[in-house]
C-alpha cells in the first residue's frame, strides 16, 4: 500500500466521521425530521392539533393562551395560562417543552411561525441515512476570500412560496475548477469569521437536491486564503420536509458545472442509494 493510498483512506475515514456526526444531528429527537407542522401565526388566536394552547402574533409579539390543564416548559419553568414570548428576531428561534416534544417559535421572512417537533414523527423514526458521493480529494478546492468594502444585504427567495430572506453578505469566495474561475457570494457561517455559501450546480435536480445545497467554509487566513471542501456540501432541511422555509441561492451561486460531491437527493425524496 502506497503513502497515497493511506492518505486517501485517512481522507475517506475523516469524511465518514464527519458525515456520521452530521446525520446524527439531523436525526436528533427534536431536529428538523421531527417537525410535524408549520404554522403561520395571525392576530387571531388559533389552536393546532400538535401543540397546546391558542397561538397568535400581534403588537406584543407571539402569544400563547393555554387552557386549564395545558402546560409548556420554558427555560426549565412550567408556565400556564397566557404567556407572551414577545418579538422574535428574524431567523431566531425559541423553544418550549411539551411532554417529550418541543415547540419551536420563530420568525422567518418577517412572519412569526410555530413548528412543533415530536420525536415520534415517522419522518424521523424511519430515517436511515442520506446518500452521498464518495469523498474525493479533487473536490477540495483552494480559494480566495474577496471581502466587500461593507457587508451587503442580499435578498434571496425561499422554498416557501412568496417568502423572501435577507442575509448580510460580507464578501465572495473565488475558486478554480478545470481551468475556469467561479465566484460565490458568501454569508456568515456558524462560527465567528466562518463563511457559508448556498449553491446549485449541474447535478441539481438530477443527483442532488434541486433547490439548494449548503457549504460551510472555515474563516479565511491572514492572506484571505480559504478551502472549499465540496465533499461536505450538505442538504438543507427542505430537502427532507416541506415544513421548512430554506433560502434559495443567489443567482451568481448557480454554477454551470457539475459538482459531483457531497450529499445527494434524500431517499425520502426519491433519491437513490
Amino acid at each position: 500500500m502506497t503513502v497515497q493510498d493511506v492518505d486517501r483512506m485517512s481522507f475517506a475515514e475523516e469524511w465518514e466521521r464527519w458525515h456520521r456526526a452530521h446525520e446524527q444531528a439531523l436525526a436528533d429527537p427534536h431536529g428538523f425530521l421531527a417537525i410535524t407542522s408549520l404554522r403561520w401565526l395571525s392576530p387571531d388566536p388559533t389552536r393546532f392539533e400538535d401543540a397546546p394552547g391558542a397561538w397568535s402574533s400581534g403588537p406584543e409579539g407571539v402569544v400563547v393562551e393555554l387552557a386549564d390543564g395545558e402546560e409548556l416548559t420554558i427555560d426549565g419553568t412550567a408556565v400556564h395560562g397566557r404567556y407572551v414570548f414577545g418579538a422574535i428576531a428574524e431567523r431566531a428561534s425559541l423553544y418550549a417543552g411539551y411532554g417529550d416534544a418541543v415547540i419551536e417559535i420563530a420568525k422567518r421572512g418577517g412572519h412569526d411561525i410555530v413548528r412543533p417537533r415530536h420525536p415520534g414523527n415517522p419522518l424521523r423514526t424511519d430515517f436511515t441515512r442520506t446518500p452521498a458521493y464518495a469523498p474525493a480529494p479533487r473536490w477540495v478546492r483552494p480559494g480566495r476570500y474577496l471581502p466587500f468594502d461593507e457587508p451587503r444585504a442580499i435578498t434571496v427567495g425561499a422554498v416557501a412560496e412568496g417568502l423572501e430572506h435577507v442575509y448580510d453578505a460580507p464578501g465572495q469566495v473565488e475558486f478554480e475548477l478545470d481551468g475556469e474561475t467561479f465566484r460565490l457570494t458568501a454569508f456568515n457561517g456558524k462560527r465567528p469569521g466562518a463563511l457559508m455559501v448556498l449553491l446549485t450546480d449541474a447535478t441539481s435536480g438530477v443527483t442532488t437536491y434541486a433547490a439548494n445545497r449548503s457549504l460551510q467554509i472555515d474563516a479565511p487566513d491572514e492572506t484571505g486564503r480559504v478551502t472549499l471542501d465540496f465533499n461536505r456540501a450538505t442538504n438543507l432541511p427542505c430537502a427532507y420536509t416541506d415544513l421548512a422555509t430554506c433560502p434559495l441561492p443567489p443567482t451568481e451561486n448557480r454554477l454551470p458545472v457539475a459538482i459531483e460531491a457531497g450529499e445527494k437527493i434524500p431517499l425520502e425524496r426519491g433519491g437513490r442509494p
